[in-house]
Protein backbone atom coordinates (compact mmCIF):
# COMPACT_ATOMS: atom_id res chain seq x y z
CA UNK A 1 0.00 0.00 0.00
CA UNK A 2 1.20 3.70 -0.58
CA UNK A 3 1.38 5.98 1.79
CA UNK A 4 -0.86 8.82 1.62
CA UNK A 5 1.45 11.42 -0.01
CA UNK A 6 1.67 13.80 3.00
CA UNK A 7 3.37 11.36 4.88
CA UNK A 8 5.50 10.57 2.29
CA UNK A 9 6.40 14.78 2.20
CA UNK A 10 6.54 14.66 5.98
CA UNK A 11 9.15 11.50 5.56
CA UNK A 12 11.34 13.21 2.66
CA UNK A 13 11.60 16.52 4.64
CA UNK A 14 12.87 14.43 7.98
CA UNK A 15 15.89 14.21 6.00
CA UNK A 16 16.96 17.84 7.11
CA UNK A 17 17.44 16.19 10.31
CA UNK A 18 19.86 13.70 9.17
CA UNK A 19 22.83 15.66 9.94
CA UNK A 20 21.57 16.08 13.05
CA UNK A 21 20.84 12.50 14.20
CA UNK A 22 24.49 11.34 12.90
CA UNK A 23 26.22 14.18 14.35
CA UNK A 24 24.84 14.33 17.88
CA UNK A 25 23.54 10.76 18.81
CA UNK A 26 27.29 9.79 19.03
CA UNK A 27 28.34 12.85 21.22
CA UNK A 28 25.51 12.46 23.50
CA UNK A 29 26.56 8.27 23.71
CA UNK A 30 30.34 8.82 24.05
CA UNK A 31 30.65 12.64 25.53
CA UNK A 32 33.92 12.57 23.94
CA UNK A 33 36.19 11.89 20.68
CA UNK A 34 39.86 11.14 21.27
CA UNK A 35 41.62 14.43 22.75
CA UNK A 36 38.61 16.52 21.73
CA UNK A 37 35.90 16.70 25.13
CA UNK A 38 32.09 17.37 24.76
CA UNK A 39 32.27 20.91 24.51
CA UNK A 40 34.86 20.98 21.90
CA UNK A 41 32.78 18.28 19.78
CA UNK A 42 29.58 20.12 20.41
CA UNK A 43 30.60 23.09 18.97
CA UNK A 44 32.40 21.41 16.26
CA UNK A 45 28.78 19.64 15.49
CA UNK A 46 26.98 23.16 15.72
CA UNK A 47 29.12 24.74 13.19
CA UNK A 48 28.66 21.71 10.98
CA UNK A 49 24.97 22.09 10.96
CA UNK A 50 24.62 25.68 11.08
CA UNK A 51 26.87 25.54 7.66
CA UNK A 52 24.32 22.98 6.39
CA UNK A 53 21.16 25.01 7.44
CA UNK A 54 23.07 28.21 5.68
CA UNK A 55 23.97 26.08 2.26
CA UNK A 56 20.78 24.35 2.39
CA UNK A 57 18.96 27.62 2.65
CA UNK A 58 20.33 30.30 0.95
CA UNK A 59 17.83 32.45 1.96
CA UNK A 60 18.18 32.22 5.52
CA UNK A 61 21.26 34.82 6.43
CA UNK A 62 18.65 37.50 5.06
CA UNK A 63 15.95 36.10 7.04
CA UNK A 64 18.63 36.46 10.24
CA UNK A 65 19.93 40.27 9.04
CA UNK A 66 15.98 41.53 9.00
CA UNK A 67 15.20 39.49 12.10
CA UNK A 68 18.30 41.57 14.15
CA UNK A 69 17.36 44.92 12.96
CA UNK A 70 13.73 44.99 13.63
CA UNK A 71 12.59 45.29 17.02
CA UNK A 72 16.31 44.23 18.48
CA UNK A 73 14.92 45.76 22.39
CA UNK A 74 11.93 44.25 22.43
CA UNK A 75 13.27 40.57 21.43
CA UNK A 76 16.15 41.57 24.46
CA UNK A 77 13.63 41.97 26.76
CA UNK A 78 11.76 38.83 26.04
CA UNK A 79 14.76 37.17 25.45
CA UNK A 80 15.96 37.60 29.36
CA UNK A 81 12.48 37.26 30.69
CA UNK A 82 11.64 34.21 28.50
CA UNK A 83 15.11 32.53 30.16
CA UNK A 84 14.13 33.54 33.66
CA UNK A 85 10.42 31.80 33.35
CA UNK A 86 12.13 28.91 32.30
CA UNK A 87 14.99 28.71 34.41
CA UNK A 88 11.98 28.71 37.32
CA UNK A 89 9.77 26.20 35.55
CA UNK A 90 13.29 24.01 35.90
CA UNK A 91 13.57 24.46 39.46
CA UNK A 92 10.21 23.90 40.19
CA UNK A 93 10.31 20.76 38.24
CA UNK A 94 13.73 19.62 39.85
CA UNK A 95 12.38 19.67 43.05
CA UNK A 96 9.18 17.76 42.02
CA UNK A 97 11.34 15.59 40.20
CA UNK A 98 13.15 14.12 43.03
CA UNK A 99 10.75 13.48 45.20
CA UNK A 100 8.45 11.86 42.03
CA UNK A 101 11.45 9.60 40.60
CA UNK A 102 13.97 8.16 42.60
CA UNK A 103 16.44 8.16 39.70
CA UNK A 104 16.13 11.74 39.07
CA UNK A 105 19.18 13.00 41.94
CA UNK A 106 21.26 10.66 39.86
CA UNK A 107 20.61 11.32 36.31
CA UNK A 108 20.54 15.33 37.01
CA UNK A 109 24.01 14.44 38.15
CA UNK A 110 24.79 12.43 35.25
CA UNK A 111 24.02 15.97 33.26
CA UNK A 112 26.79 18.06 35.25
CA UNK A 113 28.99 15.91 34.93
CA UNK A 114 29.39 16.92 30.91
CA UNK A 115 31.81 19.89 32.55
CA UNK A 116 33.74 17.40 34.18
CA UNK A 117 37.45 18.63 33.44
CA UNK A 118 36.44 21.64 31.71
CA UNK A 119 37.13 25.16 32.66
CA UNK A 120 34.34 27.13 33.44
CA UNK A 121 35.18 30.22 31.07
CA UNK A 122 35.65 27.78 28.12
CA UNK A 123 32.15 26.42 28.36
CA UNK A 124 30.85 30.34 29.18
CA UNK A 125 32.45 31.41 25.97
CA UNK A 126 31.63 28.48 23.64
CA UNK A 127 27.70 28.54 25.09
CA UNK A 128 27.52 32.70 24.26
CA UNK A 129 29.36 32.41 20.77
CA UNK A 130 28.96 28.99 19.61
CA UNK A 131 26.24 26.44 21.21
CA UNK A 132 23.69 28.67 22.36
CA UNK A 133 23.45 30.52 18.98
CA UNK A 134 24.01 28.14 17.09
CA UNK A 135 21.09 25.79 18.39
CA UNK A 136 18.38 28.37 17.85
CA UNK A 137 19.80 29.22 14.23
CA UNK A 138 19.34 25.31 13.50
CA UNK A 139 16.69 23.74 15.35
CA UNK A 140 14.04 26.77 15.66
CA UNK A 141 15.49 29.08 12.66
CA UNK A 142 16.17 26.34 9.98
CA UNK A 143 14.52 23.26 10.94
CA UNK A 144 11.37 24.21 12.83
CA UNK A 145 10.40 26.63 10.56
CA UNK A 146 10.96 24.60 7.28
CA UNK A 147 8.89 22.21 8.25
CA UNK A 148 6.12 24.64 9.42
CA UNK A 149 6.18 26.36 6.02
CA UNK A 150 6.05 22.94 4.54
CA UNK A 151 3.82 20.97 6.90
CA UNK A 152 1.64 23.93 9.25
CA UNK A 153 2.31 24.97 12.67
CA UNK A 154 1.39 22.53 14.79
CA UNK A 155 3.13 19.23 12.78
CA UNK A 156 6.14 21.52 12.30
CA UNK A 157 6.61 22.38 16.33
CA UNK A 158 6.12 18.62 16.98
CA UNK A 159 8.86 17.08 14.13
CA UNK A 160 11.05 19.91 16.04
CA UNK A 161 10.45 18.88 19.61
CA UNK A 162 10.41 15.04 18.58
CA UNK A 163 14.21 15.19 17.02
CA UNK A 164 15.07 18.06 19.50
CA UNK A 165 14.63 15.34 22.55
CA UNK A 166 15.50 12.22 20.40
CA UNK A 167 19.04 12.81 20.05
CA UNK A 168 19.72 13.39 23.55
CA UNK A 169 18.53 9.23 23.64
CA UNK A 170 21.60 7.81 23.19
CA UNK A 171 22.74 9.14 26.76
CA UNK A 172 20.52 6.96 28.57
CA UNK A 173 19.83 9.59 30.55
CA UNK A 174 15.94 10.17 31.01
CA UNK A 175 16.10 13.50 32.82
CA UNK A 176 17.99 14.93 30.25
CA UNK A 177 15.33 13.29 27.66
CA UNK A 178 13.40 14.74 29.44
CA UNK A 179 14.59 18.87 29.75
CA UNK A 180 15.53 18.79 26.30
CA UNK A 181 11.58 18.03 25.51
CA UNK A 182 10.72 21.08 27.60
CA UNK A 183 13.69 23.45 26.06
CA UNK A 184 12.38 21.98 22.93
CA UNK A 185 8.70 23.05 23.04
CA UNK A 186 9.14 26.13 25.40
CA UNK A 187 11.40 27.36 22.89
CA UNK A 188 9.16 26.06 19.58
CA UNK A 189 6.06 27.57 21.01
CA UNK A 190 8.09 30.76 21.12
CA UNK A 191 9.45 30.68 17.97
CA UNK A 192 5.69 30.61 16.58
CA UNK A 193 4.81 33.12 18.61
CA UNK A 194 7.43 35.96 17.76
CA UNK A 195 9.42 34.42 14.92
CA UNK A 196 12.14 35.47 16.49
CA UNK A 197 15.76 33.60 16.15
CA UNK A 198 17.34 36.78 17.45
CA UNK A 199 15.03 36.36 20.79
CA UNK A 200 15.59 33.29 20.85
CA UNK A 201 19.42 33.32 20.88
CA UNK A 202 19.23 35.31 23.88
CA UNK A 203 16.72 33.30 25.91
CA UNK A 204 18.85 30.11 25.07
CA UNK A 205 21.98 31.48 25.67
CA UNK A 206 20.90 33.10 29.28
CA UNK A 207 19.46 29.89 30.17
CA UNK A 208 22.22 27.76 29.45
CA UNK A 209 24.50 30.00 31.50
CA UNK A 210 22.03 29.89 34.23
CA UNK A 211 21.65 26.39 35.07
CA UNK A 212 24.74 25.05 34.09
CA UNK A 213 27.46 27.93 35.14
CA UNK A 214 25.82 30.32 37.45
CA UNK A 215 23.47 28.89 39.52
CA UNK A 216 23.10 24.84 38.47
CA UNK A 217 20.25 22.89 40.19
Amino acid sequence: MIPPKNTREIFRSTLLAVPAVVLFVPLFFLRRLGPVDFWGWMSFNIAAVITFSLLRDRSYPVLLKKDLKSGLTHKIILGLFSALLLYALFYVGNELSQIIFPFAETDISRVYSFKQGAATWRIAVLMVFIIGPGEEIFWRGFLQRKWTEKHGSLPGLIMAVFFYAGIHISSGNIMLVSAAAVCGLFWGVLYLRYRSVIMLIISHTLWDLLIFLAFPM
